[in-house]
């Protein structure tokens, strides 16, 4: 089992991650750490006690500093974690920054739970192509772990007709909404038609990244309202 660390302010975000990584084999989660003070702790603690973390899904915006410096200072640990950036930066600057500190792989908030598995899956694999001791074997085996990490299923990260910013802006309707919120609704909030909603809707909750509440009213259909997952 490949033991996670998940980096994460927000505690409902941070609890949908671990409820994700229990959805994909092969994981288990080591800790949840708020802060990158709290996250060098939990690596450190782990390494002392012969459980070393083996991959950290780090946050950039964090409360007390960058996760971009929390990156480089896991680098002097031994054995070092890997790490996947989970974050809603969208900034060239940081993803340069990212992959010169030695973040494998970047993910950018909201996603699914499909995003977040091919990431994982391209991860087991590069894991894979370097497993055992000793030098590689050739140019081919550095290749093949080096393609896993560039590889991508944009089916997964994208599906078809699945546009990335109309998913951020339902994602954030319903992070500021009071209660849950019925398809017509969040489709009249973000500006777009019932059906469009409730067809992205429908995605995140299959995902689990929502939850539905259905309303059984004395006639008619019973009434759908997403909320998101506490």
């Amino acid at each position: 089992m490949i033991r996670v660390l998940i980096v994460e302010d927000e505690p409902l975000i941070a609890q949908a991650h671990r409820e994700y990584l229990a959805r994909i084999p092969g994981f288990t989660v080591a800790g949840v750490a708020h802060t990158g003070q709290d996250a060098l702790r939990a690596v450190a603690t782990a390494a002392h006690a012969g459980n070393p973390v083996e991959l950290v899904l780090l946050d950039i915006g964090l409360p007390d500093t960058s996760g971009l410096d929390i990156a480089a200072a896991l680098s002097v640990f031994h054995p070092s974690p890997d790490i996947i950036a989970v974050t809603s930066a969208r900034e060239l600057e940081v993803v340069r920054t990212a992959v010169a500190r030695g973040i494998v792989l970047y993910l950018l908030k909201p996603f699914t739970f499909a995003a977040l598995r091919d990431k994982l899956e391209h991860y087991v694999s590069y894991r894979e192509a370097l497993d055992g001791a000793g030098k590689a074997a050739g140019q081919h085996e550095i290749d093949r772990a080096m393609a896993a990490l560039r590889t991508s299923d944009s089916r997964a990260s994208s599906p078809k007709g699945i546009a990335p910013a109309t998913l951020d802006r339902i994602v954030g309707f319903l992070r500021e909404a009071d209660e849950p919120c019925t398809a017509a609704q969040v489709g009249a909030g973000i500006g777009v038609s019932r059906v469009t909603a409730w067809r992205y809707l429908e995605r995140l909750a299959d995902d689990g990244a929502l939850v539905r509440l259905t309303e059984y009213g004395r006639a008619g259909r019973p009434q759908v309202r997403y909320a998101r997952r506490t």
